[in-house]
C-alpha cells in the first residue's frame, strides 16, 4: 500500500474512533533539532555503554560531573527548539475533541508548548529540577541558563545537594501517578496512534500493546520497524512532521468569519457619483 493510501486510511479509523491517544518519542522531536539522545547512532554516544555511565541513576550518583558535561550542549537545543508542525498537529486534534491524551516518552516540553493540555510524560520533564536528598522541587530553566552560563553545577537552596532536572535516568523508576494514568488512556483507547517512537524503551513502549489488547486500533508513523508492526492496522514508513498535518486536517473545523453586525450600509447616493480619474471601472 502506497503512503497516500495509507494515510487515507488511517483518516478512515480516526474519522470512526471516539478516544484517540498518542504516544510519541524522539523521532517527533528530530524535526526541531532535538537528537534522539537515547541511540548510540545519534551522535550523542561513542558507545552504547556510556549511556549507563552518564545518564543512568547510578552514573549520576558517582560522577554528577559527567552527567552535567553531557547535559550542557543538549540542554541548550533542548530550550532553544521550537514546536514542528507534528506537535501542531496534534494540538489541533485535542482541541477538535479527538485526541484524548498525549503520552511522550519525551522531556523537551515541545508538546505543552504546541498547545497539548493532557500531556502525560512518563520519562519526566525539564520545567523542573529535583534535588535527590531533601525532594525539593525548584524550575529548572533558571538553574540550567545559569549552569550553562558559568559551568558550575546547580545546588540545593535548602541542604546544597546537587540538583538534578526532574527526568528519568537509567534504572529509576518512572513516575508511577504518570504511568499508571498513561495504562489507563491505554486501556480506554479504541485508537492508539504512535508517531516517531521505536517503542523499544518498556514500560512505555508496550502501551500500544496493552490497547490493543483493550480493542483499540493502532496506527503507527515511524521510519523504522517496531516490534509491533504486526499488531498495527496502518504503518506509514515516513516523517511524522510531514504526515501528522495531514492526517489531522479532515478534523480541522474551517475558520469562522466574522461579520459585524453593526456594519454601516452602502449609501446608494455614492453609487451616483463619478469614479475618481484612475478607476478601472470606467471605460473609454
Amino acid at each position: 500500500m502506497n503512503q497516500d493510501l495509507q494515510i487515507e486510511r488511517a483518516i478512515e479509523l480516526l474519522s470512526k474512533a471516539h478516544h484517540v491517544v498518542a504516544l510519541t518519542g524522539a523521532g517527533i522531536s528530530t524535526p526541531s533539532g532535538i537528537p534522539d539522545y537515547r541511540s548510540p547512532k545519534s551522535g550523542l554516544w561513542e558507545r552504547a555503554e556510556d549511556m549507563m555511565e552518564v545518564a543512568s541513576s547510578y552514573g549520576f550518583r558517582h560522577n554528577p560531573q559527567a552527567f552535567y558535561n553531557w547535559i550542557r550542549p543538549l540542554m541548550r537545543v533542548v530550550l532553544d527548539a521550537m514546536p514542528n508542525p507534528a506537535h501542531f498537529a496534534l494540538a489541533q486534534l485535542e482541541a477538535a475533541g479527538l485526541l484524548k491524551a498525549v503520552i511522550t516518552q519525551n522531556i523537551d516540553l515541545l508538546h505543552g508548548r504546541a498547545g497539548s493540555r493532557n500531556v502525560l510524560e512518563v520519562h519526566g520533564q525539564i520545567r523542573e529540577a529535583i534535588c535527590p536528598a531533601c525532594h525539593h522541587v525548584l524550575p529548572a530553566e533558571p538553574l540550567m541558563e545559569q549552569f550553562m552560563n558559568d559551568g558550575k553545577i546547580p545546588r540545593c537552596a535548602r541542604c546544597h545537594h546537587i540538583m538534578k532536572p526532574n527526568v528519568v535516568l537509567f534504572g529509576e523508576l518512572l513516575p508511577m501517578a504518570i504511568m499508571k494514568a498513561a495504562q489507563t488512556q491505554a486501556r480506554t483507547a479504541d485508537l492508539m496512534l504512535v508517531a516517531g517512537s521505536s517503542l523499544e524503551v518498556a514500560p512505555a513502549g508496550d502501551l500500544p500493546e496493552l490497547a490493543r489488547r483493550n480493542g483499540a486500533k493502532l496506527i503507527i508513523i515511524n521510519f523504522m520497524e517496531t516490534h509491533l508492526d504486526h499488531l498495527a492496522d496502518v504503518i506509514i514508513r515516513a516523517d511524522v512532521a510531514d504526515v501528522l498535518p495531514r492526517l489531522v486536517a479532515p478534523f480541522i473545523p474551517p475558520p469562522v468569519i466574522e461579520i459585524d453586525p453593526v456594519a454601516r450600509p452602502l449609501d446608494p447616493g455614492l453609487l451616483s457619483k463619478n469614479p475618481p480619474l484612475g478607476d478601472v471601472s470606467r471605460g473609454g
